[in-house]
């Protein structure tokens, strides 16, 4: 199908949903809403595609005056300087169409759930897990979300072991879904006397969060456990068995939280992370066909996959998937510049995406 022909289609389908709610007739409850988020999805479309032929059009009449033996010197002169000014306007406007058009990802408009774990380099790994995990919490910050700590596993030194939280706000998910991957750091650390480089790494993980109408989990799939929280060296957190620990059976997935005091709140919590978990584990298996099929692919969301370097003593933060490096690491690890990175890979993903539509 021609690009116009499709957006012929998508205009359409605009004029029919208006049509439809503006009569109102033969739609129940349901319908309505429905019908009104399609139409609201579609007006930033229909607005593009109407701002992109506008552009051609008037760029075909700026060249017709310029062609016209009878036309005004002046009024041809006007006319070349508008065709060569649309000229460079509506390749833009046409890409921004395309990027619309694009298959839309169900989750990018979900809240996420962040996990990041310590990997190999002990109290130095630690150390880093605890940085990134603050330099999203900024990031969010920022961005004007809500960052909620749903469980912290720290190893008393200002490291952690592993550390999860909900964010919540508009577009959470799309944003921050190829962040998922092995971090790299590249420092001295400072109990080392020598001087020496060490690498240690992090894993982070970022999953939509599943609704329960996305993921419906049987009581009889689950085992419960509830236990006593600790705190780091083992000291008690409190003296009632308030911690919890669901397992899924048939996967074996299992969650864990001792973040509140209450029980009944940790067992929400964690079978919020499961949820999610086996909502990530649905849409991989359905995406995997799909990615296999890609000739390039930005990042596969795989947490055994090495995505960045982030090297303290040249002060630069390379994004090997892209073969990006911004040398401002203060600024990335302040939250600042994270976006630099995040903007680069989502036009990368675009990019790619838009190869592949050409070449069907």
């Amino acid at each position: 199908m021609s690009l116009d022909a499709h957006l012929d289609k998508v205009l359409y389908r605009h004029d029919e949903l208006r049509a439809q709610l503006a009569a109102g007739e033969g739609l129940d409850s349901a319908a309505i809403p429905r019908l009104s988020r399609e139409l609201a999805e579609l007006d930033p479309v229909v607005e593009a595609i109407q701002a992109f032929r506008k552009g051609r059009d008037e760029m075909a009449e700026a060249a017709l005056m310029m062609q016209d033996p009878a036309a005004d010197p002046e009024m041809r002169a006007l006319a070349e300087e508008e065709f060569f000014a649309l000229k460079e306007q509506v390749p833009g406007l046409e890409r921004a169409v395309q990027i619309l058009l694009l298959p839309k990802d169900e989750a990018d408009e979900k809240n996420a759930i962040l996990e990041v774990r310590a990997g190999t380099g002990g109290d130095e790994a630690a150390l880093f897990a605890a940085e990134l995990f603050r330099m999203y919490e900024r990031y969010a910050g920022l961005r004007g979300w809500r960052f909620e700590v749903i469980d912290a596993s720290d190893t008393g030194i200002g490291g952690i072991k592993e550390a999860s939280a909900k964010i919540t706000g508009r577009g959470v998910f799309a944003r921050l879904k190829f962040e998922s991957g092995v971090h790299r750091v590249q420092r001295v650390p400072a109990t080392e006397a020598s001087g020496r480089i060490h690498t240690s790494a992090a894993t982070v993980a970022v999953l939509p969060e599943a609704e329960e109408v996305d993921i419906q989990i049987d009581d009889k799939d689950l085992r419960i456990d509830v236990y006593r929280s600790q705190g780091s060296g083992g000291q008690s957190v409190n003296t009632t068995d308030s911690a919890v620990r669901v397992t899924h059976l048939p996967t074996g997935l299992a969650v864990a939280c001792q973040q509140e005091k209450s029980q009944h709140k940790n067992k929400a919590i964690a079978m919020t992370l499961l949820r999610a978990r086996l909502y990530e584990r649905e849409r991989s298996a359905r995406d995997a066909e799909r990615a296999a099929n890609r000739k390039s692919q930005v990042g596969s969301g795989d947490r055994s996959e090495r995505i960045r370097t982030y090297n303290f003593p040249q002060g630069r933060v390379t994004d090997h998937r892209i073969n990006l490096t911004l040398y401002k690491i203060d600024a990335v690890m302040a939250g600042d510049a994270l976006d630099e990175v995040i903007e680069a890979l989502i036009a990368t993903d675009q990019a790619e995406r838009l190869a592949e539509m050409g070449a069907e």
